[in-house]
């Protein structure tokens, strides 16, 4: 069991939802998340899935610190990163980066390539002396695939794909041991997200690294993910290890997520039962008392309206979920689904 670097518990962002424009007044909270525990290994890759709303880029932008929490603790080998100043915070920052979700506006347009993927050379210069950045930069395009000569190119030159690959060179360029990856792969084509997903895979390989993959395509995650946690409306509903989560869901929302995914063999197709879920999501300035997913859910009962069901592992399961009813339930959802 390779060792934790990474302990996210009981984890709160809430923005406050304001009336006035002179005088304002706080009139109540968007709960975007509330109350997440994770953990993350050594080279392991957590998915995070859900809807869109559900709250899982927030839990990115707090686990980077780029924002402040409204209670829990992240920790970063056993230190509390938001405690962290100066030279602590700088050396964190070396440690885990970020992969943005769009390539077409996480890079600045009027700066070449060279420039974007050095400029963490010149914060952190014990990286690269100046006089080998060039050099560094190169090795950094061909890593990820990239013609080492297209060092003076701008972004528009190049394809969605690419601008993504450089995005990822970026990240890898200060060494890090952990990359959170915010839908790195939703802005592209189909063929392209295989690419780049190989691609992210292959790194870990030979680099090492951690990954948080956030997306809210369940096939695309199974291919890169050793465990997945689904995220409904700011909470964690279910954590399990990939055959787990796809071949032995517990919880009724995740059930219904793994049953939504496309299925190309027509044979198998005709055999799969589909979940249809009912109504919208709730809005995270007002959910649901008790479970939040009840408003939905085909078993509510009234204990769901009551009582918040902990995320723990239920008689006949094997993994933690947060419902009063889970049980176990197949799911067809075929390998040839996902990117190959």
């Amino acid at each position: 069991m390779s060792e934790k670097i990474l302990e996210i518990k009981e984890l709160v962002k809430h923005y406050a939802v304001t009336r006035g424009i002179v005088f304002k007044k706080t009139i109540g909270h968007v709960q975007a998340v509330d109350g997440v525990t994770l953990d993350l290994r050594e080279g392991e890759t957590l998915g995070v899935v859900g809807e869109s709303g559900c709250g899982k880029s927030t839990l990115s932008r707090v686990v980077m610190n780029l924002e402040l929490p409204t209670a829990g603790t992240v920790l970063y080998r056993g230190e509390d990163i938001f405690k962290m100043r100066g030279g602590d915070m700088r050396r964190l920052r070396r440690q885990i980066q970020l992969v943005m979700q769009d390539p077409y506006t996480s890079l600045n347009p009027r700066m070449t390539v060279g420039d974007l993927i050095g400029e963490p050379f010149e914060i952190h210069t014990e990286v690269a002396p100046k006089g080998s950045r060039r050099q560094k930069v190169q090795e950094l395009l061909e890593l990820v695939g990239l013609n080492p000569e297209h060092i003076n190119r701008y972004p528009h030159q190049f394809s969605g794909g690419q601008r993504q690959r450089i995005g990822i060179a970026r990240a890898l360029a200060l060494r890090p041991e952990i990359i959170v990856c915010d839908e790195p792969v939703s802005a592209l084509d189909v063929s392209i997200q295989a690419q780049v997903m190989n691609l992210l895979e292959k790194l870990q390989s030979e680099l090492g690294l951690a990954y948080i993959f956030i997306a809210h395509d369940l096939s695309v995650v199974r291919h890169l993910s050793d465990r997945v946690a689904v995220m409904y409306l700011g909470k964690i509903v279910e954590i399990g290890t990939e055959d787990q989560i796809y071949e032995r869901p517990t919880h009724p929302y995740t059930q219904a997520l793994l049953s939504a995914v496309p299925v190309p063999d027509p044979t198998v197709r005709s055999t799969k039962a589909i979940i249809r879920l009912t109504g919208d999501v709730p809005s995270p300035a007002n959910p649901p008392s008790g479970c939040r997913f009840r408003t939905r859910c085909w078993k509510a009962q009234d204990i769901c309206a009551k009582e918040v069901p902990a995320l723990v592992e239920r008689r006949g399961t094997d993994h933690p979920s947060a419902c009063h009813f889970a049980e176990e339930r197949e799911i067809v959802v075929t390998h040839e689904a996902g990117v190959a």
